[in-house]
């Protein structure tokens, strides 16, 4: 099932438990406005190269819509699509106030140089910027983009519209980023982390985690986890994977990541079969790598008893069924992730005010958040009678469907 078929499911099923009106249904899942533009570049060469950018607004019942631009060679609408509305449902069960959206190139930015890149991005920004803003659709880093990416849109947009570094967040520090932005989804996935531990009479402490990806979110959440006691004892990227049942050195792991790109060849551990990892003997499975990892061919294999969803979707509706009769408990994406938008917000705000945090009162703020979060969840899980995926996904849907109802625009 791919991710926009998965997302509809959940959907529906929150909009079953919910008691929703079909016609009201209906406009939620309908996404506000999709954009597909072509985007031509010279290359360095002197030839020219056309890409495809899309973005898909989906709801602003809430407020501007928020989420990440991606640049992948599997860019397509449906994922797009899937992405945009999982962020209105994130952003309703954090409770800030923004919709969804999402956006991306199709294209390879590994084998485009720096500055076709930054032409990539300027034209791209060109075509869309009527359509962006400060209080309509603010965009962010995601795969294959990052604060160089912003800082590029947010130098196109202010070409047009004035300086206005609240229109992107994920910004370089220099141009209005927020403190503790770069650590913020980790960050929150260490706070889920633990508000479901403590649920269960438990702590990070002498707890043994795995974490298939060690991107940004997935050494951040290893760095921070360590820190608090827990065991790292295995991971993986694209170019392998190790393990020590002794724990991980996760500080020389780093170091040993900036020098060679990747986990293969770390000596503090045993190389492994990267395929094998997220069926590796653990307490806690962190998956912060690509969608639909946890599938029906690999779920009962699965030894973790709880399972932290870092990715976006990564675990597949027929994994779902099978680790929920094993007894796994499994902390949703549209939660566990959260971290990154509500610092995301946190950054607009500050944009806004004219007025810059400290990072402690960033992480404060964000603990604040996904505490209460989760605890919001719980609460929908006991109304329901429903796991915490649904606990999750029936907070969002009836968030946006009240604002929905209350701005009129119901069908």
């Amino acid at each position: 099932m791919n991710a926009l078929a998965a997302t509809n499911r959940n959907f529906k099923l929150a909009a079953r438990l919910l008691g929703l009106d079909s016609k009201l249904e209906k406009s939620l899942l309908i996404p506000f406005r999709e954009i597909k533009v072509e985007c031509t570049i010279p290359r360095d060469d002197g030839t020219l190269a056309s890409f495809v950018g899309f973005r898909v607004q989906h709801d602003n019942a809430r407020g501007p819509m928020k989420g990440g631009i991606r640049y992948h060679p599997e860019v397509e609408p449906d994922e797009v699509n899937a992405l945009a509305q999982l962020m209105t449902w994130k952003t309703a069960v954090a409770n800030i106030p923004y919709g969804g959206a999402k956006g991306g190139i199709g294209c390879a930015p590994g084998e485009l140089s720096i500055s076709e890149l930054e032409r990539l991005t300027r034209v791209f920004t060109q075509k869309i910027h009527d359509l962006i803003g400060i209080h309509t659709d603010i965009p962010a880093p995601d795969m294959g983009t990052g604060p160089q990416t912003m800082a590029w849109m947010l130098d196109e947009y202010s070409k047009f519209h004035g300086y206005s570094p609240a229109v992107v967040t994920g910004k370089p520090t220099d141009l209005g980023g927020s403190l503790g932005r770069d650590a913020a989804t980790g960050r929150g996935v260490l706070f889920a982390t633990e508000a479901l531990l403590h649920e269960h009479g438990k702590a990070i402490s002498g707890q043994n985690f795995v974490i298939q990806g060690f991107g940004n979110v997935g050494s951040w959440a290893a760095r921070l986890i360590q820190e608090k006691g827990g065991k790292i004892v295995a991971v993986s990227d694209v170019t392998g994977a190790i393990k020590n049942s002794k724990g991980i050195d996760i500080p020389r792991l780093l170091d040993h990541v900036k020098e060679n790109k990747g986990v293969k060849g770390f000596d503090g551990g045993d190389s492994l079969d990267p395929d094998s990892i997220l069926v590796e003997d653990c307490d806690i499975l962190i998956p912060a790598a690509l969608g639909g990892v946890i599938n029906r061919e690999n779920a009962n294999e699965i030894k973790a008893k709880f399972i932290i969803e870092a990715a976006n979707h990564p675990t597949d509706p027929e994994a779902d069924e099978i680790l929920s009769k094993k007894g796994v408990v499994i902390l949703p994406d549209i939660y566990a992730n959260s971290g990154g938008v509500t610092v995301s917000y946190f950054e607009w705000v500050q944009n806004i005010q004219g007025f810059l945090w400290d990072e402690e009162k960033v992480n404060n703020e964000l603990k604040t958040y996904m505490t209460k979060a989760f605890k919001d969840i719980k609460e929908m899980c006991q109304t329901h009678n429903s796991n915490l995926r649904m606990g999750a996904f029936t907070l969002g849907v009836n968030r946006v469907a009240r604002a929905t109802v209350m701005r009129g625009w119901e069908a």
